[in-house]
């Protein structure tokens, strides 16, 4: 079996709560959430054709380290 990798500061536990969280919510609890994305402030939700969605996550990337 291969080793599992994961994103800088995740591990096993933090995904599995991830997980969990989603998994639970209610159909209201997931729309309230969804509606609170989309009126957040200072954040810009778009569709992305997929071929182009790691360079737009690499984008973000090197912006989040300049």
């Amino acid at each position: 079996m291969s080793q599992q990798k994961f994103p800088p500061g995740w591990d096993e536990q933090r995904v599995r709560e991830v997980l969990a969280h989603y998994e639970n919510q209610s159909e209201e609890e997931q729309f309230a959430e969804i509606e609170a994305a989309r009126e957040a402030e200072g954040f810009t939700m778009m569709a992305v054709p997929t071929e182009l969605a790691s360079e737009v996550r690499a984008l973000i990337a090197r912006r989040r380290t300049s």
